[in-house]
C-alpha cells in the first residue's frame, strides 16, 4: 500500500510552527531529575524557573523526587504498562511543552536512576516515536520541540567532555531525545561541585537564571538558529553527488589541453562555478516538484528520496523558490561571463542544452523523470554534458569525436546507480504517477537493467578508453573496473534472490556510485 503522507506532512507543520514561535518565550516543562530535596540541582531549577517566568514564559515543573511511579518497565512494551497519575500527567505535559529542560546530577558519567526510569516510562512508542510496520527505521513524533540539559558533577567539565566524551549528555541528547525528534539539545555543565566555594555556586545560580531569561527571544540561541539554517541548506545541496560531475568536467578540460596545448584556469573555474550553480538549481527543483513523492517515501536514504528539507519543514517552499531563482540567475550570469573568455558558440549552446536537460528532469512541461526518461537524462548530463563543457571551455573543437567517445563508458556506468535509486522510491513514485524505470518496468527488471548496463560499461571501457587515452589504461581497467563490475553484478544477483522488493538499499547504492568513481578517476589520472 502507498505510504500515508500525513505523518510527514504533520512533521513539516510542526517544524513550521516551531519556526514561527522560535523568537518568543516558549512553553517550558522543567524536569528536576534529582531524587532528594535541598540539592544544588533544585536551586538551579529554581533559578532557571525564576528567569523564565521573568520574561513571560509559561512553565510547568515536575520534581522526580516527589513523583510516585514504577521506574522499571515490567511488560514487553512501556505502552502496555498502566500509567500512574503522575506519569500520565507527565505525558500530557511533554506533549504540551515546546521546550524541555532537564536539571540533574551526573553520577557515574550519566543520569540518576529516577530520571532514566522516568524517560523509560514517558517516551513510549506511539507517543514519542512510532515503529514502522516494514521494520525500516521509525517516525519521530516529538519533532519541533527543543531541549536544554543542565547538569552538575564533581568531574571537571573538560575531563567529562574530552576524556570521557560526555557519555550521559550524548545518550540523553542524541540517543533519547534526538531519537524522538527533539532538537537541537543544548547542555550546560556546572562543576566540579565539591571544591566549589559559596561564591562560585552563587555564580552558577545566576548563570541558570540568565539561561531562563534568555527564553525571551525563544528557546534557540542566535548561534543555534544560524547553524540550523546553514545545516538545512547544506543538506539541500546534496553535495555527495557533485564531485563525480566535477571530475568528468575536468576530464573534458584535460582532453582539450592535450589536444590544443593551451589551458585557461580562469575559464576552468568559471565554467565549474557555472555548472555547480546549475546542479544546485536542479536539486532544488527536484525537491520542489518531487515533494508529493518524497512526502510519501518511507524508504528514503542518503542516496534517494530527496534531501528531505521540504518534507521536514527545515526550509520553506518560498525559500526554496528563491534559491532556484538565485541559482538559475547565477548560472545565466556565469555563462555569459564565460562567453567573454571562450568562443560563444558552441559554449553557450552546450550550456543552454545542458540547462534544459537538467531543469527539465522534474520541472514541467518536460518532466523527463516522470516519463521514463529521467535515467537517460542523468546519464547524458553527467557524462557527455559536463565532459563537452570542459572540452569546449578550453578551446577544444566540440565536433571532435574524442569527448563524445570518452563519455560513452561513463554514461553506461552512471545508469546502474540512477536506475537503482528508483527501487526504494518505487511505492511513493508509483502513488503519484512518476514514471521512473522502476515504476514502468518493475523493481526486478530495473535491477536486471542495472546489471546489463554494468556489463556494458565495463566492456566499453575496455574497448574505448585505451584507444582514447593510452594503452596503459588497459591494465588499470582490467585490475579495477572489470573486477568491480563482476562484484556489482554478483551483489545485485544476490539481492534479486533474497528479497527484491522496495526497501532501502544503501549498500547497493553506495557500491553503484563508487563504481562510477573508477570511470572518472582513472581517465583523469591518466590525462594529468
Amino acid at each position: 500500500m502507498p505510504h500515508d503522507p500525513r505523518p510527514a506532512t504533520a512533521l513539516a507543520e510542526r517544524r513550521q510552527i516551531a519556526s514561527e514561535r522560535s523568537q518568543k518565550p516558549p512553553k517550558v516543562l522543567l524536569v528536576l531529575g534529582h531524587p532528594r530535596r535541598g540539592s544544588l540541582c533544585e536551586a538551579l531549577a529554581d533559578a532557571y524557573e525564576a528567569g523564565a517566568k521573568g520574561v513571560g514564559a509559561e512553565i510547568n515543573r515536575i520534581s522526580l523526587g516527589e513523583l510516585a511511579f514504577e521506574a522499571n518497565v515490567l511488560v514487553p512494551s512501556p505502552r502496555d504498562q498502566p500509567l500512574e497519575p503522575g506519569i500520565a500527567d507527565a505525558v500530557r505535559l511533554v506533549a504540551w511543552a515546546e521546550h524541555l529542560v532537564f536539571v540533574f546530577p551526573t553520577w557515574w558519567g550519566t543520569m540518576p536512576a529516577c530520571l532514566k526510569g522516568f524517560l523509560d516510562r514517558v517516551l513510549m512508542p506511539g507517543f514519542a516515536f512510532a515503529d514502522r510496520d516494514d521494520g525500516e527505521g521509525w517516525d519521530k513524533l516529538l519533532v519541533g520541540k527543543t531541549a536544554h540539559l543542565l547538569t552538575t558533577m564533581d568531574t571537571p567539565p573538560w575531563v567529562y567532555r574530552w576524556i570521557y566524551r560526555a557519555p550521559g549528555l550524548n545518550a540523553l541528547s542524541r540517543a533519547t531525545l534526538g531519537f524522538c525528534g527533539i532538537g537541537p539539545v543544548r547542555s550546560t555543565i556546572f562543576g566540579p561541585v565539591k571544591p566549589a566555594s559559596a561564591e562560585r555556586r552563587a555564580e552558577w545560580l545566576e548563570q541558570a537564571r540568565r539561561e531562563g531569561l534568555a527564553l525571551h527571544d525563544g528557546a534557540l540561541t542566535s548561534g543555534q538558529r544560524v547553524r540550523g539554517r546553514l545545516a538545512a541548506w547544506l543538506a539541500s545541496f546534496r553535495l555527495q553527488f557533485h564531485p563525480m560531475a566535477w571530475a568528468a568536467y575536468a576530464i573534458g578540460a584535460a582532453g582539450a589541453w592535450h589536444a590544443t596545448g593551451q589551458f585557461s584556469w580562469l575559464a576552468f573555474w568559471l565554467g565549474l562555478a557555472c555548472l555547480f550553480s546549475l546542479e544546485l538549481a536542479t536539486v532544488f527543483t527536484n525537491d520542489t516538484f518531487d515533494f508529493e513523492s518524497d512526502v510519501r517515501n518511507r524508504h528514503f536514504g542518503p542516496f534517494s528520496g530527496g534531501s528531505r528539507v521540504l518534507v521536514d519543514g527545515s526550509i520553506s517552499f518560498a525559500g526554496m523558490q528563491i534559491a532556484v531563482a538565485l541559482t538559475l540567475g547565477l548560472f545565466v550570469a556565469l555563462g555569459l561571463a564565460l562567453a567573454t573568455l571562450v568562443p560563444p558558440f558552441p559554449s553557450l549552446l552546450i550550456l543552454a542544452s545542458l540547462g534544459v536537460l537538467a531543469i527539465g528532469y522534474t520541472v514541467p512541461p518536460l518532466r523527463f523523470c516522470w516519463r521514463g526518461l529521467g535515467e537517460l537524462d542523468v546519464g547524458v548530463t553527467h557524462s557527455l554534458g559536463v565532459i563537452l563543457c570542459g572540452y569546449a571551455f578550453q578551446g577544444g573543437t566540440w565536433t571532435n569525436a574524442w569527448p563524445w567517445l570518452i563519455a560513452v563508458p561513463l554514461f553506461f556506468a552512471i545508469l546502474p546507480a540512477i536506475t537503482l535509486s528508483g527501487v526504494p522510491d518505487y511505492e511513493a513514485d508509483r502513488a503519484v504517477g512518476k514514471g521512473t524505470i522502476a515504476v514502468r518496468l518493475g523493481p526486478r527488471v530495473a535491477v536486471r537493467l542495472a546489471q546489463a548496463t554494468t556489463v556494458a560499461s565495463a566492456v566499453l571501457a575496455v574497448a574505448l578508453l585505451p584507444q582514447l587515452i593510452g594503452e596503459g589504461m588497459l591494465a588499470a581497467i582490467a585490475l579495477l573496473i572489470v573486477p568491480y563490475a563482476v562484484l556489482q553484478i554478483v551483489m545485485l544477483e544476490r539481492y534479486l534472490r533474497q528479497r527484491c522488493e522496495p526497501r532501502r538499499i544503501d549498500g547497493l547504492m553506495a557500491m553503484s556510485l563508487t563504481y562510477i568513481v573508477w570511470f572518472v578517476a582513472l581517465p583523469l589520472w591518466a590525462l594529468l
